[in-house]
């Protein structure tokens, strides 16, 4: 067999180390979650128990279940999503569709990653100054879900207007040439093919809203309520603040209860990440390039 040329040689051992390289970058980036996950298995599954999972809080919250705290939680990622959601693609279509280049696009982007920015116990104020407030909807479900919504908005609106700039220009340009108007393209045409990116800024944003404590703690979360919130006007328990409460605030609290309340948090999580991401993957399948 010949021996391959020298040059040759020198690049296929750049290419494996390289191939090493990146191997181990990836490694080092997934081990830390797997080993977050590990620990809560650990340390949090005997704590599962059908009256943990649907039972009330009692004894100061040192035992009983935490089944306020689920709901609480889906209430408020519920309506930060039938917020965020609408107003963050509506934002994105109007910045990659309409906008172009104009001085009202480069200011809104700029607006756009200021916001992505700020850290989370500023969002905590302005809701309560915005939603508490001014617009009176007291401490609840609804304001700290609009919180939780404007604070996840610039996930939603990035990947929305990258979702749509990776669409082929040439579809747009067809159904140009056949007479349909900007707006019947986007509906019919760019918007549908562009659902799959769409739906990873929901995906993280689902996980931010579920697991942020400091926009909900002056907005709507409430520190001890064994009773489950009866609409969006009403305060509620969540997951992400219980464990605080139960880590920093709440004395003789076993550790086999704040790692079963975390593990149950991040579990939720990816309930709502798995039919996010199966939607996803359904629609990439049907896509039409």
């Amino acid at each position: 067999m010949p021996t391959p040329p020298d040059g040759l040689a020198a690049r296929h051992r750049t290419e494996s180390i390289a191939g090493l390289f990146l191997l181990a970058a990836t490694l080092l980036a997934a081990l830390p979650a797997l080993a977050i996950v590990g620990m809560l298995l650990a340390k949090g599954l005997p704590a599962l128990s059908w009256e943990f999972l649907f039972g009330m809080p009692i004894n100061g919250m040192t035992s009983g279940g935490i089944f306020p705290c689920i709901v609480g939680t889906v209430w408020l990622v519920g309506v930060s999503l039938l917020f965020a959601v609408p107003v963050g693609v509506l934002a994105g279509i109007y910045l990659s569709e309409y906008a172009g280049d104009s001085l009202l696009a480069r200011l809104v982007d700029l607006a756009i990653v200021n916001l992505a920015g700020v850290p989370s116990i500023v969002h905590a104020l302005f809701g309560l100054g915005a939603f508490v407030m001014f617009f009176q909807f007291g401490a609840s479900i609804l304001s700290a879900g609009l919180t939780l919504g404007v604070m996840t908005l610039p996930v939603i609106i990035t990947s929305t207007k990258a979702a749509l700039r990776s669409v082929p220009h040439p579809f747009r340009v067809a159904c140009w040439n056949l007479g349909i108007t900007r707006w019947q393209t986007i509906r019919h045409v760019v918007l549908p093919n562009a659902l799959p990116g769409i739906l990873t800024g929901v995906i993280l944003q689902v996980s931010r809203a579920a697991g942020e404590t400091a926009p909900i703690l002056f907005t709507g979360a409430a520190f001890y309520l064994p009773i489950l919130p009866r609409g969006v006007f009403s305060q509620t328990m969540a997951l992400s603040m219980h464990v605080f409460v139960l880590v920093t605030q709440v004395p003789n609290v076993t550790d086999t209860l704040k790692y079963g309340t975390a593990l149950v948090l991040v579990g939720t999580v990816l309930v709502f990440n798995s039919f996010s991401i199966a939607l996803r993957l359904y629609l990439r399948r049907n896509r039409k390039w």
